[in-house]
């Protein structure tokens, strides 16, 4: 096999990413580069900047990845709870949803802080141009069709890949015969 089961993961991550958000990947990169070894600066942001990177993270919708963190926890806490009192799991039950329950304003922390860091990525400008895009047909078709056109991605390269590493192997093993005189490498290539 070409590629682990983690390789293939991380290679659709960012396949994905790249195909969807070809422009923040390349930003991201150049965001590094730039600021390598110096501490963020606390940029002022206007509210039109932060309200255009709003728009545009809700248009690419950059933060649904993290719409099950509360609900999947709450699940598994309950889960550990009750195994230690299967006689209260009604109680506990309820009891682990009001405290989701009263956690989950604080998702829109996270979600103005995804603003804050396009913000600072892209001007009000690109962020009205990436929000128009992603909220055109041709938009919303590559966010619902990107994740299968990059699977399907992945498992081309998977294929080429083979291929390169069986035809570079075969031309090497043959012109490894040719230097040594007709003899195969010893490990029987």
């Amino acid at each position: 096999m070409i590629f682990s089961q983690s390789m293939r993961r991380g290679v659709l991550a960012a396949a994905t990413a790249m195909l969807l958000f070809p422009a923040a990947a390349s930003a991201q990169q150049a965001t590094d580069q730039q600021n390598a070894g110096q501490p963020a600066a606390a940029e002022e942001i206007s509210d039109s900047h932060l309200a255009a990177a709003r728009a545009a993270i809700a248009a690419i919708h950059a933060t649904d990845q993290f719409d099950e963190i509360l609900p999947n926890a709450a699940t598994q806490i309950k889960s550990e709870l009750i195994a230690n009192r299967p006689d209260m799991d009604s109680k506990i039950s309820d009891m682990v949803d009001d405290a989701a329950i009263e956690l989950a304003p604080r998702r829109a922390a996270l979600e103005t802080e995804v603003a804050r860091i396009y913000a600072r990525l892209f001007t009000e400008d690109e962020l009205k141009s990436i929000s128009a895009f992603y909220t055109s047909g041709a938009g919303e078709k590559l966010l619902a069709q990107g994740p299968t056109a990059t699977r399907d991605m992945v498992r081309a390269a998977d294929v080429w890949s083979k291929g390169i590493i069986r035809d570079l192997r075969q031309a090497a093993f043959d012109g490894f015969r040719k230097m040594n005189d007709g003899g195969a490498p010893s490990n029987g290539g």
